[in-house]
């Protein structure tokens, strides 16, 4: 894949050896971009668990902070302390949402891989409905949002850009940052040389079947959201535009300028002792060996919606 960097790592493991399901591939792999979300990582993480060891599915948890000011990472250490099935990643600076995601879909060793938001918005109960949706031949299906979880001018401004994305690229005009893929989809996606990376649109470019089901999508429980209407707005006109600049160049990526690097600071959890070498695809080690050599893709954009 293009642009490879080198990613300096400072690493912190688990004491205990790792459990030998920690060391297989798990049928899941959820990534979850952080940022402003501390009061709500611990509960995410217990529901979490109830949804997966109900269906007995295995499964890893994939936290990336994006430099989150809030002291996220060190509740992401203890849970990743306290479960062989949590991994956490650290950015040295904020990337936005997008980034970060795709930073975490380089860890996943999940056959089907769900990407979701810390903030609770999202119900982690709806995973197995959007997982038994793909079994039907889908390689993204999305969690079509449905609720009053905004205000009425938010709503109608998300639905009016959805609107837009659905005509430019195909996407369920309900489609968010709450979806899984199938690992071809994930490589696909990592495969896009893409500046400005915004995954729903990416996800609709791939030219893969998508689908979506309707999925209640509650209020924050911590306040409104971080982003203004302004940044909502740029983001938009910024995606819209990079999609268009896109098909008119027949489908292929849109050439563009790759800002300097993000490197990830920390990682945790004993998921990183045998992978922390190994972005999708790569072949297994079982020593780790630093710093990791990745691929990751570059983005200006923020977080839309």
């Amino acid at each position: 894949m293009p642009y490879e960097t080198q990613l300096p790592f400072r690493g912190r493991t688990n004491d205990e050896a790792p459990a030998a399901a920690a060391l297989q591939d798990p049928e899941v792999t959820v990534v979850i971009p952080v940022y402003r979300n501390r009061e709500t990582l611990r509960e995410l993480h217990s529901r979490l668990r109830k949804v997966f060891e109900t269906g007995r599915s295995s499964y890893e948890i994939i936290f990336v902070d994006d430099s989150c000011p809030e002291g996220s990472f060190a509740v992401l250490e203890e849970l990743a302390r306290d479960d062989s099935r949590v991994a956490a990643l650290a950015l040295e600076q904020n990337t936005g949402q997008h980034r970060a995601a795709l930073t975490g879909l380089r860890f996943a060793r999940g056959k089907a891989m769900v990407v979701m938001d810390a903030d609770l918005q999202d119900p982690p109960e709806a995973i197995p409905v959007l997982l038994s949706k793909m079994k039907e031949g889908f390689d993204a299906v999305f969690a079509g949002r449905r609720g009053r979880y905004e205000s009425r001018l938010r709503l109608v401004t998300s639905r009016l850009f959805k609107g837009l994305l659905h005509l430019l690229c195909g996407v369920p005009a309900d489609a968010g940052m709450f979806f899984v893929i199938s690992r071809q989809m994930g490589e696909r996606l990592l495969a896009i040389n893409e500046p400005h990376p915004f995954a729903v649109a990416m996800i609709g470019c791939t030219g893969l079947s998508v689908a979506s089901v309707p999925v209640v999508r509650a209020r924050r429980p911590d306040g409104g959201s971080a982003y203004s209407s302004w940044k909502r707005l740029r983001t938009g006109c910024l995606t819209a535009a990079r999609v268009l600049a896109w098909k008119w160049n027949s489908g292929k990526p849109f050439p563009g300028h790759f800002v300097s690097p993000v490197p990830v600071k920390t990682y945790t959890g004993v998921r990183f002792l045998h992978a922390v070498e190994n972005p999708l695809g790569g072949e297994k080690s079982l020593e780790p060996r630093l710093p990791a050599r990745i691929t990751q893709a570059q983005s200006d954009a923020d977080a839309l919606l």
